[in-house]
């Protein structure tokens, strides 16, 4: 069973970030909770204070797939897909470690 990593870039519209992380912020309460995840955590770009980025881990694609049926992801996808509030679709790249390197510092 491998682990995945879900690197999620989002772009909010002008005005529209603070609702876009309130959307955040109750998910990741919730998908905190869940038993297969491994971390989940909402990053904001530097250079734009309107990008957000969201990098998961999960312990397999089945528990990934469960966290995608939630209601607290259907609550967020709500928010992020009601019109106005993205500048831009979404970014999605699921992933696997190649495991180069140092194994604790070349796999998240």
């Amino acid at each position: 069973m491998a682990e995945v990593v879900v690197v999620v870039k989002v772009v909010a519209a002008e005005r529209k970030v603070d609702e876009v992380l309130a959307g955040f912020e109750a998910a990741l309460v919730e998908t905190h909770k869940e038993e297969g995840c491994l971390a989940y955590a909402l990053h904001r770009d530097n250079a734009d204070p309107n990008t957000l980025v969201l990098v998961e881990r999960w312990r397999s694609q089945d528990d990934l797939d469960a966290h995608n049926q939630t209601p607290h992801i259907a609550a967020l996808f709500a928010v992020a897909g009601a019109p106005g509030v993205l500048a831009e679709a979404p970014e999605l790249h699921f992933t696997t470690s190649l495991g180069l390197g140092d194994p604790a510092k070349g796999n998240l």
